[in-house]
């Protein structure tokens, strides 16, 4: 029986799957090993861990794994795809397949074929692939300098749109919200928090935004749909980069998705649906986030 190991390690979370050649045989979740969040000790003793423990779960040996297909944020990184190779060769036998979390999650949608792929989560990005190969996208350049529509971003701009608000005495419940979630007594700490030097978990705001939207608060609303209308901004780029480079039309036809933000927000995944369908009425959009998990097995198994 061949082994296959698949790992999605994400901005937020590490997933471990264990498979043969048709079923899966274990899964576990565990924390971020992104370095640059961790260090790089935590993160090979947390990869280690689950990986040990999800061979545990299947009763499977490590020294018979046939491939491991490892998604990692921050791929692009020679230090990070090092440490990935590195850790995982120690740990078990056989093939190392190491790509971006990105190229899992678009394997998960199109199985290597073509297609348009949003990513937004606590970061955001798009990546398109052609027919012939070629790979474009746009965004993901960081929670400071990017990562439009993203629960990052939702949170932010639900913050300064909340504070511009205040400015000219327009109700909302916005920082009356945040303030409670972030168990603050005031504008005051609020501000002080929003602008230290260790930057606060605005990602984390993200529900509140949508508790304040659904009770039909305008100011969030707003940024909601804002976000979805950045996302398809970000996917008409990528577009027409795809046409730039010569894609066929019908690789620009299809669009999957990935993350909490468009699988869990639905006035964000509406207002970015018709964004973009007002600009390329035909083109056909997901309705449902695919699994990045199951492009790195895909991968894995496929080698």
């Amino acid at each position: 029986m061949a082994v296959f190991v698949a790992i999605d390690a994400g901005g937020t979370k590490t997933r471990c799957r264990f498979a043969d050649e048709t079923r899966v045989l274990g899964e576990l979740a565990g924390e971020t090993v992104k370095i640059m969040s961790v260090g790089e000790e935590v993160a090979t003793t947390t990869l280690q861990e689950l990986v040990r423990r999800t061979a545990e779960l299947a009763r499977v040996r490590l020294d018979v794994v046939e491939r491991t297909c490892l998604g990692i944020a921050g791929s692009v990184s020679e230090s990070v795809r090092m440490w990935g190779l590195n850790t995982l060769r120690a740990l078990v036998s056989g093939e190392i397949l190491l790509v971006g979390d990105e190229e899992i999650a678009l394997d998960a949608a199109f199985h290597g074929g073509p297609g348009i792929l949003v990513i937004a989560g606590t970061g955001s990005n798009v990546i398109g692939r052609c027919t012939n190969g070629t790979c474009v996208s746009a965004g993901g350049w960081g929670p400071l300098l990017g990562d439009e529509g993203s629960g990052q971003w939702i949170g932010l701009e639900a913050l300064r749109a909340g504070l511009r608000a205040q400015d000219r005495n327009i109700d909302t419940c916005l920082l009356r919200e945040i303030i409670a979630f972030w168990n603050l007594r005031d504008l005051g700490e609020l501000i002080a928090k929003g602008n230290q030097r260790s930057r606060p978990d605005f990602a984390s705001l993200t529900k509140v935004v949508v508790q304040c939207a659904e009770r039909g608060d305008t100011l969030a609303v707003s940024v909601l749909e804002r976000a979805g209308e950045e996302l398809a901004a970000q996917v008409r780029l990528v577009m027409s980069k795809m046409r730039a480079a010569g894609c066929d039309p019908g690789d620009l036809a299809h669009v999957a998705f990935t993350g909490s933000v468009l699988g869990e927000i639905s006035l964000v995944r509406r207002s970015m649906e018709a964004y973009l369908r007002g600009a390329m009425p035909d083109v056909e959009i997901a309705q449902r986030a695919v699994e990045p998990l199951d492009g790195a097995l895909w991968r894995a198994r496929r080698g």
